[in-house]
């Protein structure tokens, strides 16, 4: 995430995530989704069409258990000084090829791996 930040190839939010699903699914490469329990039933809705559409364009999914930390790696605030909404956070390739993180290759391994073994990430 912290490579990937300063690249521009963060989307934070469920609406704009659903957004940059819609129109650049080639492009998205890992979605994050927050475990946190909450009530939104709206929420709720929008996190199962997310999983879907990212389950048939094969992109991988993880969830997130710690939204402090983050929010403490993305900085958590919007330039309007607005806190960020993390319930949901897409993670691009960059529009230059030169990008080539190994974490996001351990993690996209690791999601690989973990559904060859039938388990949810």
């Amino acid at each position: 995430l912290s490579s990937a930040l300063p690249q521009g190839c963060i989307t934070a939010g469920v609406y704009e995530a659903a957004k940059t699903l819609n129109a650049d699914s080639d492009n998205v490469v890992l979605c994050m989704l927050a475990t946190d329990d909450e009530e939104d039933v709206a929420l709720q809705i929008h996190f199962t069409l997310i999983q879907a559409f990212c389950c048939e364009n094969d992109i991988n999914i993880l969830r997130v258990s710690n939204m402090r930390r983050l929010a403490e790696i993305l900085g958590g605030v919007k330039p309007g000084g607005e806190p960020m909404d993390l319930h949901c956070v897409l993670v691009t390739n960059p529009q230059s090829s030169l990008w080539k993180d190994p974490a996001l290759s351990k993690v996209n391994r690791f999601c690989r791996d973990s559904r060859c073994l039938d388990q949810w990430v």
